[in-house]
């Protein structure tokens, strides 16, 4: 799973391998950095060709990428969504099936608490990873973070066992908040499926 923490003057890229029991493992971390006295189209250049390199290095099942919010700062998530735009482009170039998360819901599949800051989720990938210091700038552990919530959404909390010995604090606190919701993210439209995997059927018009 390779996550994208999108922005023009750093923009996160985190691959993580996940096992069917959710236990996740670090591959690859990296921050895609652009100045901010270069001109803008060579940013996005440059910032299209890290996502680019880092996808095909490590070839992922899927890509994850920050939903971007409205913001009081126009320039900030312009900028941002700029950004996100590539990190999709580039995955659906290769066919890749894309997850888009809001920081809350990030915050919550990693700490159990949707409103964590910054410190909060570096220290809870460290832990969820078994790194011994928390991935270092902020950037790249949140697309480390991406990663993983998109990896653990994608597996039904159902199909895992929920004894204290398989799961860790955090991914039972994302498996309660999931359930109560189970039916509308199984039908999320924030993951698409690709390759041969099922889409969700579709309601019949008429009927």
């Amino acid at each position: 799973m390779l996550g994208v923490d999108p922005g023009l003057t750093r923009c996160g890229v985190g691959v993580v391998e996940v096992t069917p029991d959710r236990r996740a493992r670090l591959v690859h971390v990296t921050v895609v950095r652009t100045p901010a006295d270069m001109a803008l189209e060579l940013r996005l250049l440059a910032i299209a060709d890290g996502i680019a390199e880092q996808i095909d290095a490590h070839r992922p099942d899927a890509v994850a990428v920050e939903r971007v919010f409205a913001q009081a700062n126009v320039r900030t998530v312009m900028g941002t969504a700029q950004a996100a735009g590539l990190a999709l482009h580039a995955a659906a170039a290769r066919g890749l099936p894309v997850g888009l998360h809001t920081p809350s819901e990030v915050k919550a599949a990693i700490t159990g608490y949707g409103n964590a800051d910054k410190r909060q989720v570096q220290a809870m990938v460290a832990r969820v990873l078994g790194l011994a210091e928390a991935p270092k700038p902020a950037d790249a552990a949140d697309a480390l973070a991406l990663a993983v919530c998109h990896a653990w959404r994608l597996g039904s909390p159902d199909a895992v066992s929920s004894g204290p010995s398989t799961l860790t604090p955090a991914q039972r606190a994302w498996r309660d908040a999931q359930a109560g919701a189970a039916g509308r993210s199984a039908a999320s439209p924030l993951v698409r499926s690709g390759g041969a995997r099922t889409s969700p059927a579709r309601p019949r018009l008429g009927a």
